[in-house]
C-alpha cells in the first residue's frame, strides 16, 4: 500500500504539464544484456498484455526504486531460464521515471545481467491505464499478470520463486 501511494503521487507529479510519450528506442552504451530499451505509452504496451499465441506470458510491473520488486526479479529470471523451452515468456515492465532511464534503469539492467525482455512504461495517466491492466489494481507494485490465451490471473503481491513457479505450472497443465 505504501508503494502504491508513492507511485500515485510521483506519477501524478510527473504528469503535470506533460504529454504522453510515444515509443522510442534508447541505446545502452557498453555491454548490457539488453542493448535496446523500448519505451512505450500504455496504448502501445497493451498489446503485450493480450497476446494469443499458445505461450504462457508472465508480465511483471516493477521499478528499480521498489525494494520488493528488486528482491523478486531473480525469481523471474530463474523462471525464464528454466521454462524457456516450454513456451513461457517473461516480460518486465519498468515503471521507472523517464529522467532515470540513463542513470538508474539501464545501469541496473546491465549490473544485474537481466536476460528477460525489459520495456519501460512512460505514461503518467495512471487513472486511465491501471483499470485496463486490472479493474481492482490499486497501483501498488510489484504486480504481475500471468496469462495464456483466455486464462488470466492478476497478482498484486511479491512472490517467492516457489510461489511464482507454482502459478506458472497451473498454466502449463
Amino acid at each position: 500500500m505504501k508503494n502504491s501511494v508513492y507511485l500515485l503521487l510521483i506519477m501524478s507529479a510527473l504528469s503535470f504539464g506533460q504529454s504522453k510519450s510515444k515509443a522510442a528506442n534508447v541505446i545502452v552504451n557498453g555491454e548490457a544484456s539488453q542493448e535496446n530499451l523500448e519505451v512505450y505509452d500504455f496504448d502501445e504496451i497493451e498489446k503485450f498484455l493480450n497476446l494469443d499465441d499458445q505461450k504462457v506470458h508472465v508480465v511483471n510491473f516493477w521499478a528499480t526504486w521498489c525494494a520488493p520488486c528488486v528482491k523478486e526479479l531473480p525469481y523471474f529470471e530463474a523462471l525464464q531460464e528454466k521454462y524457456k523451452d516450454q513456451n513461457v515468456e517473461v516480460l518486465l515492465i519498468s515503471l521507472d521515471f523517464p529522467n532515470q532511464y540513463e542513470s538508474k534503469l539501464k545501469p541496473f539492467i546491465q549490473k544485474k545481467n537481466i536476460k528477460s525482455k525489459v520495456i519501460a512504461l512512460n505514461d503518467t495517466d495512471m487513472n486511465t491505464w491501471l483499470p485496463k491492466v486490472n479493474k481492482d489494481w490499486s497501483g501498488a507494485i510489484p504486480a504481475t499478470i500471468i496469462y495464456k490465451n483466455g486464462n488470466r490471473h492478476f497478482y498484486e503481491q511479491s512472490f517467492t520463486y516457489e510461489e511464482l513457479e507454482n502459478q506458472v505450472q497451473t498454466f502449463l497443465k
